[in-house]
């Protein structure tokens, strides 16, 4: 049997990497495909962003397709409600649901950058 055997420099050497880019802010998103998620929703394709509009807490996006319409409001939180011709047809957690058009992404503060997670 053999043994390996970690010497005291390379421990040393290991406590003194940089651990910097582990401290920065990081920003998470989740974000959404509209159309693609509206057609599950509405079980039909076609959808358009006809408009958007932001606000503080909240976007609000409006889509159409021929004669129906939808509205697709975005809160910060994460929580999403769908109207679909005046009727209510979603309103909860993107993420909590099984939902493949919404997904969390998160990004570096300062350079923006796409960071992976493990």
């Amino acid at each position: 049997m053999t043994q390996n055997k970690t010497t005291l420099p390379s421990i040393i050497n290991n406590l003194e990497l940089d651990h910097s880019p582990l401290m920065d802010s990081i920003i998470c998103k989740v974000e959404v495909d509209l159309v693609g998620w509206l057609a599950d929703l509405s079980g039909g394709k076609g959808w358009e962003v006809a408009s958007d509009n932001a606000f503080e807490q909240y976007v609000t996006f409006f889509l159409r397709k021929e004669n129906n319409y939808a509205e697709i409001t975005l809160f910060n939180g994460g929580f999403a409600q769908v109207e679909l011709n005046e009727q209510i047809i979603f309103y909860g957690d993107l993420l909590a649901v099984k939902n493949k058009s919404a997904q969390m992404n998160y990004y570096a503060l300062q350079s923006g950058e796409k960071i992976i997670m493990h």
